[in-house]
């Protein structure tokens, strides 16, 4: 039997509480306290036999990861946090009648590749525990946890990469997992020889991959950040959102991550971190951008190309000789946008799947074949400019780009961003069509829809004209989880690398990413701080280096090198009909800065 443990870094917290707290000691108390057993975790926890470099884990697109554990008393946050890095599934000694079916276990893990198994001594005195490890690192990459003393003299034949702690606490539970992934670094030599291993002998690594963590394991004062519930539960309250999921990263560590309200007004099912929402426009960064971006490394798309070089109906257009660049800085001179679902006829749809109407836009709404081919796109090619070199904010540059980037790579937009992004990056929630990977009460509900397809949202994109291509547009049809935004943007904000991957060249983060004329404050598909200070855009402690972009149904993240920060927040404000309340109540905006002086105020 599988099980899943995906428990909340809180889990950790609360067992270090029952530990060491008294009633008297505050949070942040607390949270300095664990600080310290965490580093005195890392000062006491080794790597061996990894010369092959195994740990951390990489390639991640070609990992199916089980977890094991016998003993092991700290599981359930040693679970939780695997899990934060791809999606690991758990197998316990408790499923196998204490070990004693254990040839069951070999047979159910048949379809892993890597295994994470965590140890204790009295785990290692079980023969059967024993033959079991010399038996499956034959057949499978095998990683091996050790807690506590007298694990390592237990390890002759053992030939695996081995994590080992002396400890047998949450602390290291968390520590370790983390250091599997490289969410932690591991620093130290053994100072002495145990068993079969020599003083001096180890690997040191780094840390390469977000780190799940206290705030004061980045210097701040979790008590500072209380500011930021108080919004967001403000939001709540107000009706400015049904839910909403926030998330802090500083230094490369996660300092904040909560979820607040509900999927709907009807308070039925609470919002959990682990949600999935609809992105809206951040679909032209988190998608459409990160695409061009790699073909720019690879010289295959130059940003002073035109829409003619790539799309041959539009040499005949006003559209033939306008830049990439001017694309991606919205200063094309595009209308913002046209009519999509507005002109599907009652002949354009139907209630069931055929080849004649292969298009899903909704439960039962199926559009005809060609129909955006046939009708939309050429309105588009069409569509007059109107103010070219001017800033006006446009879809249309986006359903462009998209046209482009699969006319270059030959791969749909959501495979590409898939396999050369989410995948390896280890982003378990984020793509285009969730409704094929995932059940509906994982996703959460966008707008009622009476105009378009006369029902509630889920899973299916709210963006109308996203939802006329069937879901997979350049501008809109993205849905992630705040972590999976996390992981991208801390990639981003690390200039490109991530898990020992380098996914752009830095340069191109760089110029990407910054002002690109005087016109606006865009970047290349980047939406930026604003210079004009009176605007408070994204907030008003953002610092010029502030770099992101919002989504319609209530998203938004943003990047502030200055505080070597990653912020996201998630909402679905359009649920069930829009309402402008998290715009001008600067709900996302209080709550980015709520986070900076928590920063500030820390250092």
């Amino acid at each position: 039997m599988i099980r899943n443990k995906r428990v909340k870094l809180s889990v950790l917290v609360a067992g270090l509480m029952l530990q060491t707290a008294c009633a008297q000691q505050t949070p942040h108390q607390i949270n300095m306290r664990l600080v310290t057993d965490q580093a005195r975790v890392q000062n006491t926890t080794y790597l061996l036999n990894n010369t092959s470099q195994m740990v951390p884990l990489l390639n991640l697109e070609n990992a199916r990861v089980a977890s094991v554990h016998f003993m092991f008393p700290y599981a359930a946050p040693f679970d939780s946090l695997l899990n934060k890095y791809t999606r690991v599934d758990a197998f316990d000694d408790s499923d196998y009648n204490g070990i004693k079916n254990i040839n069951n276990l070999s047979d159910d893990l048949k379809l892993y590749n890597t295994l994470v198994v965590a140890v204790t001594a009295a785990d290692l005195n079980n023969t059967q525990v024993l033959e079991f490890l010399k038996h499956i690192k034959k057949i499978k990459k095998v990683v091996l946890v050790g807690f506590g003393n007298d694990v390592l003299t237990k390890l002759d034949g053992i030939d695996v990469p081995v994590i080992w702690s002396s400890e047998v606490t949450p602390v290291s539970a968390a520590f370790a997992a983390q250091a599997v992934f490289g969410g932690t670094a591991i620093t130290q030599k053994m100072p002495k020889a145990v068993g079969p291993f020599a003083e001096g002998s180890g690997f040191i690594t780094l840390q390469t991959r977000l780190q799940y963590a206290v705030p004061e394991a980045a210097g701040v004062n979790t008590e500072m950040l209380d500011e930021i519930d108080k919004v967001a539960n403000e939001a709540v309250r107000v009706h400015a959102t049904p839910g909403c999921v926030v998330l802090v990263a500083k230094d490369g560590k996660v300092i904040y991550n909560k979820a607040f309200g509900y999927h709907t007004y009807n308070n039925t099912q609470p919002d959990k971190i682990t949600d999935i929402f609809d992105l809206a426009s951040v679909t032209k960064v988190s998608a459409t951008t990160m695409e061009v971006m790699r073909l720019y490394d690879q010289n295959k798309i130059g940003l002073d190309s035109t829409v003619g070089n790539y799309i041959a109906l539009a040499r005949t257009t006003s559209k033939n000789d306008i830049r990439i660049r001017e694309l991606l800085t919205h200063q094309a001179g595009l209308v913002p946008d046209v009519s999509t679902y507005e002109r599907l006829k009652p002949t354009d749809h139907s209630v069931d799947s055929s080849a004649a109407f292969p298009t899903k836009a909704g439960e039962n709404y199926f559009i005809r074949k060609d129909f955006f081919k046939d009708v939309i796109w050429p309105s588009m090619l069409n569509s007059p400019l109107r103010t070219r070199g001017r800033y006006v904010y446009s879809d249309l540059s986006m359903y462009f780009m998209k046209e482009i980037v699969e006319t270059i790579s030959a791969t749909p937009l959501n495979v590409y961003v898939q396999q050369n992004f989410y995948t390896p990056l280890g982003m378990q929630t984020a793509g285009f069509l969730p409704l094929q990977r995932f059940s509906k009460d994982r996703i959460i509900p966008t707008e009622q829809d009476d105009i378009f397809r006369h029902q509630l949202l889920i899973g299916y994109v709210h963006d109308q004209g996203a939802g006329v291509l069937g879901g997979v547009s350049g501008h809109a049809g993205l849905f992630a989880s705040a972590n999976d935004l996390a992981i991208l943007y801390q990639m981003i904000l690390n200039k490109g690398s991530y898990g020992g991957t380098q996914y752009f060249k830095p340069e191109t983060v760089d110029l990407f990413t910054k002002q690109q004329s005087s016109v606006s404050r865009r970047g290349l598909g980047f939406d930026r701080w604003d210079p004009e200070l009176s605007k408070h855009y994204p907030s008003e402690l953002a610092s010029p280096q502030t770099f992101g972009h919002t989504g319609y149904t209530g998203t938004c993240f943003w990047v502030d090198p200055k505080y070597n920060m990653v912020y996201i927040f998630l909402s679905n404000r359009v649920n069930p009909k829009e309402t402008q309340k998290l715009t001008s109540l600067q709900i996302r905006g209080r709550i980015q800065d709520a986070a900076i002086r928590a920063i500030v105020k820390g250092n």
